[in-house]
């Protein structure tokens, strides 16, 4: 399952949504999506993990949660491959 993180800091990388989402089972990727032209973060980011209900309880303890010193949102993605 893909899940969607926005409002993350300017500062969050890759490793760091890694690190936050594997507490709750196996993280497939994660990524923060960055502007192709410029290479800046966008703000949020994409986690795929492996099971559905592993991402579920990562839904449900992360959202509108501190992380990085920002009130994150995150929910399911409805786009189905990485962007």
């Amino acid at each position: 399952m893909n899940i969607q993180i926005f409002n993350l800091s300017l500062h969050t990388e890759d490793r760091d949504l890694r690190r936050l989402f594997s507490s709750f089972g196996n993280v497939t990727s994660a990524e923060v999506v960055k502007d192709k032209l410029n290479g800046r973060s966008k703000r949020n980011g994409i986690i795929e993990m492996t099971t559905d209900s592993e991402a579920r309880q990562a839904i449900v303890s992360l959202n509108q949660t501190m992380f990085d010193g920002k009130l994150v949102s995150v929910t399911e993605s409805q786009i189905k491959s990485k962007w």
